[in-house]
């Protein structure tokens, strides 16, 4: 019996790791540059996922509801062609201490709240491609190295 009254009282503590360490926002900063290398400030970006579009200026950083969805990103400047991009959401620590420690109400209760997933905090779009940004690839004090997106053709293909 106090086993059992053990095992639920941590579970009930530990549920929901990841809300307690992580808000429900995240911030990312997003830059566009052009093809050549240089920074263009101020254009003007949609950050996209399952909550809803985040709007920003390039140059600017903006709080956007975490997902276990990516975040789509098109920034638009009348001086150059689209730049387009996907920001992969991934789980943080907070959802693996749930499952380890917590076992599984706290992983539910931070995936339906988004708390468990982080998106890259410092993306850079190139305007006339499209890019994929994944946070694994994230070096503290820089930008991530955005991957050139497969065309449709190719991505349905690979499935």
């Amino acid at each position: 019996m106090i086993k059992s009254l053990s095992i639920v009282v941590s579970a009930v503590v530990l549920g929901g790791c990841a809300s307690v360490v992580n808000d429900t926002t995240h911030p990312i900063k997003v830059e566009t540059k052009t093809q050549a290398g240089n920074m263009v400030a101020g254009a003007d970006c949609h950050l996209t996922n399952d909550y809803g579009t985040f709007n920003v200026k390039s140059g600017d950083t903006t709080q956007v509801r975490r997902s276990g969805k990516d975040l789509d990103i098109v920034c638009k400047d009348p001086a150059n062609p689209e730049a387009t991009a996907r920001a992969v959401s991934r789980a943080n620590g907070g959802m693996w201490g749930n499952i380890i420690l917590g076992g599984g109400v706290g992983a539910i209760i931070d995936h339906n709240k988004g708390t468990a997933y982080t998106y890259p905090t410092w993306v850079q779009l190139v305007f006339g491609q499209s890019l994929v940004f994944d946070r694994s690839n994230e070096k503290e004090g820089q930008p991530v190295v955005g991957a050139q997106a497969a065309p449709a053709a190719e991505a349905t293909a690979a499935k």
